[in-house]
């Protein structure tokens, strides 16, 4: 399993340097060459999303005690990957932003604010949708700790009951050795 993640690992890291180079070329290109740019861009992120859901899954199985090593990986992985649609956001608003002015003869003097507030909230969103999806980690990791506690306590209650008949198998065997005992006394 841990090998399997180290190959996502692995194509992940190829994946996403491949992004990252394209994603600096985009606002340098010009017409149908941008705009298949920006098409295989799109394509590889929803690829680098797809190895990110798979490596989750392969963490999922691997055993507890060896598990936050990659969880912590998984999450650095993760604001990696924000960090790449951020900027491909920025590209792709610097590419339509260029095509607005293109055909409308605009400078883009007046959408600067307007730009820069989109950004803004933009951040807040992911921001916000970080800190939901590590509230969910959270819940899920609580969940299993929960359910290895409740199996622990199910594994101690049948000891118990084991243990509490055998002093009861004990107790009936010494009240018949008494009786045995008090009968040959009794001779």
């Amino acid at each position: 399993m841990a090998s399997d993640f180290e190959g996502f690992e692995q194509d992940f890291a190829v994946l996403t340097a491949e992004i990252t180079g394209r994603i600096g070329k985009v606002p340098k290109l010009l017409g149908d060459e941008k705009k298949q740019m920006v098409a295989n861009v799109e394509k590889q992120l929803e690829e680098a999303r797809e190895l990110l859901e798979q490596m989750e899954l392969e963490v999922r199985e691997i055993p507890a005690q060896s598990r936050g090593m990659y969880s912590s990986r998984m999450r650095s992985y993760k604001q990696e990957m924000g960090k790449l649609e951020a900027d491909f956001k920025r590209s792709r608003i610097a590419y339509s932003d260029e095509v607005r002015n293109e055909l409308l003869g605009d400078d883009g003097n007046s959408s600067e604010n307007q730009r820069a507030h989109l950004l803004d909230n933009t951040e807040r969103l992911e921001r916000s949708s970080r800190r939901l999806e590590a509230g969910y980690q959270i819940a899920v990791e609580t969940e299993q700790i929960g359910q290895e506690m409740l199996e622990n306590l199910s594994q101690d209650r049948e000891k118990i009951q084991r243990s509490r008949e055998r002093l009861r198998e004990t107790d009936a065997n010494l009240g018949k050795s008494s009786r045995i005992l008090t009968g040959m006394l009794r001779r």
